[in-house]
């Protein structure tokens, strides 16, 4: 009786969640694309008739090829410069003996605890029109083009150095797996140390230099932020702009920009498509017996020498002047803020905390005052409710991804090499194959009616919206969580559960005292890379556009957009600035518990205690145990 109890509670359980999975499944994945490509070929055109070519022949006929165009032309771009800058400061830190590695390589992963919005008006701030660099070349150089920080060229130089964090990342961790012996062999043999990197040393980063290369033309074909922010006409931004707009204003906007949308998808699906057909091919490199550890490498060329140090601290001053003046601007009052201009004689915390009034004159010479126009980031309601907003529905996202994704890999794991596990996995995969833009354009067209899929329901009506860009979050966030785990569930060891399941132990009560705890730091870790990226995420929150789910990230843009009209928001531009050290700060924060603490192991944990213990002691003056 007992075990027909336990059978039908877990059979009931499993036909749950199977429903629950493909309700989720075909209603927040598959059936908003498909209607965003069916309503390319149900537009009516200027008769009122149903044309299926309709949009097409617009396509051709208008400006649509010229946002394809560009994309295309940063994406080719952004490989170039990204790989040359992204290579370079890999060796310069990990592969070269340059003096103050440790330093240059904490400018270079800056881009790591800022990005995004955060980082595209920490360079605005700097290199705009009347940015303080701007100014000072100016000074400098009378003849120079004080509009040279817009469109293209503005978008190129932000993301080259926006987009080296994956190198900084997956290259540095590929570099420093290389066999010093095979360095050793050529150099024995009298190879130049130029000629050991690139006949020994590069091709063996050549895969982790392809994958790196196809991230980077997603990137670039999928810019968002930069292109809005410094007025470049790609592909996002016009999707934005066209799912904004109605039949009224131009014709065929939703349609047009369901087109855009398809189009960015054909070109992320075949080139995931080219990446995942290289990476099965497999790459092998034959290695010594015992592998030895990398030794950087001394350049004996004098001239070259000092040339690599040179570059390398010029990168250096690229990658940290930001941060640097956005934290000491963050500090002074508006107007050295609005001047550009420091001054150490007088620091504040106004941009941070508390309000003042602000006195002006206005057209007719009249004095007015503002009551607390001038606010910190924590006494303004507005930031501090997207501060808020972002906090929870990041928090939300990112704990219901790892869920989703533990539970499923758990599943695919028992079923290995059946057809049900091959087909989760796709699913879960699926969100891979398509630009986050089409995903979020797809769920607000889709869902901004009355849908029977959801009981009725209007989700881009009023507060509705944060759930929708929740579940935009979570889908967005479920091919890396999913690749993330499954790699932390090879790490369990089958007989832990054999041995489980011989002392009478139910699946259940096997996977919560044993699986989990063996996963949880690559779960936690998970949870924190993907709460790190929603929290400051602006490409899903404007395409939702909505004040009912105002993001964090829109909030900044907003700040400097209506700066000082008719005396409000008077010091957006300092709480703009304290808002990014805000980010940095949290970043910071997340991204030492996942690579340092969490990146102790078992040993280093147990030390840590130790002489976490042996301090407290000393303090309280008891002993050890």
């Amino acid at each position: 009786m007992q075990k027909n109890n336990s059978f039908d509670v877990g059979f009931i359980a499993k036909i749950f969640g199977f429903a629950l999975f493909v309700y989720l499944f075909l209603g927040f994945m598959v059936l908003p694309c498909l209607n965003t490509l069916t309503s390319i070929f149900t537009t009516k055109n200027a008769q009122g008739v149903i044309d299926p070519l309709a949009v097409v022949k617009f396509f051709w006929a208008g400006t649509m090829p010229l946002f394809v165009w560009n994309s295309l032309k940063l994406a080719v771009c952004l490989v170039i410069t990204v790989n040359i800058v992204g290579i370079s400061i890999v060796l310069l830190t990990e592969y070269f003996d340059i003096k103050g590695a440790n330093i240059l390589r904490m400018g270079y992963m800056t881009t790591l605890i800022y990005s995004g919005v955060a980082l595209v008006t920490g360079y605005q701030f700097l290199y705009d029109t009347n940015g303080m660099m701007t100014t000072w070349l100016a000074q400098i150089f009378p003849t120079i083009n004080r509009q040279w920080f817009s469109g293209f060229n503005a978008v190129l130089f932000t993301m080259t150095f926006a987009c080296t964090s994956n190198h900084a990342l997956f290259l540095r961790n590929a570099i420093r797996g290389i066999d010093y012996n095979t360095v050793e062999a050529a150099r024995n043999l009298g190879a130049s140390p130029f000629r050991v990197l690139f006949s020994v040393v590069m091709p063996t980063l050549l895969p982790t230099l392809f994958s790196l290369t196809v991230m980077t033309f997603i990137t670039g074909l999928c810019a968002m932020s930069a292109p809005t922010l410094l007025g470049y006409n790609s592909i996002n931004p016009e999707i934005v702009r066209l799912a904004g707009s109605s039949a009224a204003d131009e014709s065929f906007p939703q349609a047009r920009a369901a087109l855009l949308s398809v189009i960015l998808a054909m070109f992320t699906i075949i080139l995931l498509s080219v990446l995942n057909h290289y990476e099965r091919k497999g790459h092998y490199l034959s290695v010594s017996k015992t592998k030895a550890k990398l030794v950087k490498q001394k350049i004996t060329n004098p001239l070259w020498n000092i040339l690599a140090h040179v570059y390398a601290y010029v990168l250096f001053v690229i990658y940290m002047t930001p941060v640097v003046m956005i934290v000491l601007f963050s500090f002074q009052n508006y107007p050295a803020i609005r001047s550009k201009m420091l001054n150490f004689t007088d620091w504040t915390l106004i941009n941070y905390f508390g309000t003042q009034n602000y006195e002006y004159m206005t057209s007719r010479g009249r004095l007015r005052t503002r009551i607390g126009s001038i606010s910190g980031v924590f006494s303004n309601s507005d930031a501090v409710g997207g501060i808020r907003l972002s906090f929870v529905m990041s928090a939300v996202a990112a704990a219901l991804a790892c869920v989703i994704v533990v539970l499923a890999v758990s599943y695919i794991f028992k079923h290995r090499n059946k057809t049900r596990a091959l087909v989760t996995e796709s699913c879960l995969l699926f969100p891979w194959l398509l630009p986050t833009i089409l995903i979020c354009y797809s769920f607000r067209i889709f869902f901004n009616r009355e849908v029977w899929y959801v009981f009725g329901q209007n989700l881009y009506w009023r507060e509705n919206v944060r759930f929708l860009i929740i579940m935009a979050y979570t889908v967005t966030k479920l091919p890396f969580a999913l690749r993330m785990i499954k790699a932390a569930f090879y790490a369990i060891d089958d007989e832990l559960e054999e041995a489980a399941k011989n002392l009478g132990a139910s699946p259940v009560y096997t996977f919560l005292k044993v699986k989990l705890p063996i996963i949880l730091p690559s779960v936690l870790a998970v949870f924190a890379l993907n709460f790190n990226a929603l929290f400051t995420e602006y490409d899903m929150g404007a395409t939702f556009q909505s004040s009912y789910g105002k993001t964090y990230a829109m909030i900044i843009q907003n700040m400097t957009m209506e700066e000082g009209r008719e005396g409000y928001n008077v010091n957006a531009s300092g709480r703009r600035c304290a808002s990014t050290v805000f980010i940095m700060i949290v970043s910071g924060i997340i991204l030492y518990l996942v690579y340092g603490v969490g990146a102790r192991d078992l040993g280093e944990r147990l030390e840590a205690r130790k002489k976490w213990r042996r301090r407290w002691a000393r303090l309280t003056g008891k002993k050890l145990e």
